[in-house]
């Protein structure tokens, strides 16, 4: 009897370690390069590990690696944390309405692009308008390299957004006077600042939500109110001859701005899958965060951390608590 016992407990032993092991929750969640996207970035990862307990690691990218990344589903990339429509929608299209292996969330927050100038650069030039980033006397004041045209950056290598402002440039009637300039972000940033302190102009590409508004005082300039009949752009991943073939010459439409991630996730890790379905942020949350980011030099990772300890019964919301 009691060796009978011994095979019996044994071969239990052995059918326990035979069972399937559950593999734990995790993500890897893409990075692109401006601010917006790391704060929300690392505020998904900081609720996937303190609250779900998951795993997540962070993958610096562009808009076009991360989309194809998801699309492949191998888990390489499983979210894109920062979506702005319809700047991207040529990689929506491609990859969720068309292969139908990306998912857009259905919680966006409101965005708004154009341009913007120092308020002082503003109200000592006269300048309101992003006709006015045309006038010689605007544009020779804001040459700092003396090649005869002013400098204005549209957006770091990568951005859809980038694009868009080229050829507005182009359409806008300024690339006789004014230079497209495209670098990371960081380098926008120093430039305004040292603009602003040595009084010399300086025009760049802004955005709200974005930690701009609290770091400086600047002002979006006006452009032509937003008209699809002049609002024509095509994205190099549909065209090589994306620039010939588009027409832009009016303001953006207000933009939808929402995280997508892959529909293989689903499978993968579930619960993050559904946390990211019922993930929602205000364009005050992103600013908020941005900002301490950006000026006050936290860490994105303690940003986070520190907006979900405020934050956490619209945390619990998210999670279905």
């Amino acid at each position: 009897m009691l060796i009978k016992c011994k095979t019996l407990c044994f071969a239990g032993a052995v059918s326990l370690l035979s069972l399937p092991v559950m593999a734990a929750e995790e993500v890897k969640i893409g990075l692109p390069s401006w601010t917006g996207a790391q704060a929300i970035g690392h505020l998904l990862g900081e609720i996937v590990t303190s609250r779900i307990g998951g795993s997540v690691e962070y993958v610096p990218g562009n808009n076009a690696t991360i989309f194809q990344a998801m699309d492949q589903g191998k888990g390489d990339i499983d979210v894109h944390p920062d979506v702005w429509l319809p700047n991207q929608e040529s990689f929506t299209k491609k990859y969720v309405d068309g292969a139908g292996t990306v998912t857009l969330s259905s919680n966006p927050y409101e965005g708004n692009q154009g341009f913007c100038v120092s308020q002082d650069f503003a109200k000592a030039n006269s300048i309101t308008d992003i006709a006015d980033l045309g006038r010689p006397d605007v544009a020779a004041m804001m040459d700092s390299d003396g090649n005869g045209k002013g400098e204005m950056w549209i957006g770091a290598p990568g951005w859809a957004s980038a694009n868009v402002n080229e050829v507005k440039t182009r359409d806008y009637g300024l690339l006789d006077f004014i230079e497209p300039i495209r670098a990371e972000e960081s380098v926008k940033t120093a430039r305004i600042k040292d603009s602003i302190a040595k009084g010399e102009g300086y025009a760049f590409y802004c955005y709200k939500p974005h930690a701009v508004w609290f770091m400086f005082d600047v002002e979006m300039l006006s452009e032509p109110t937003y008209d699809p009949a002049s609002y024509k752009m095509v994205q190099p991943s549909d065209d090589a001859d994306w620039y010939d073939k588009s027409y832009v010459a009016t303001k953006d439409a207000l933009k939808n701005v929402q995280i997508a991630w892959s529909n293989s996730l689903a499978d993968r890790s579930p619960a993050i899958a559904e946390f990211f379905a019922n993930f929602s942020v205000t364009a005050d949350d992103v600013s908020g965060l941005a900002f301490e980011i950006s000026a006050n030099g936290v860490s994105p990772e303690a940003a986070a951390q520190a907006w979900i300890a405020a934050n956490s019964d619209r945390v619990d919301a998210m999670l279905g608590l």
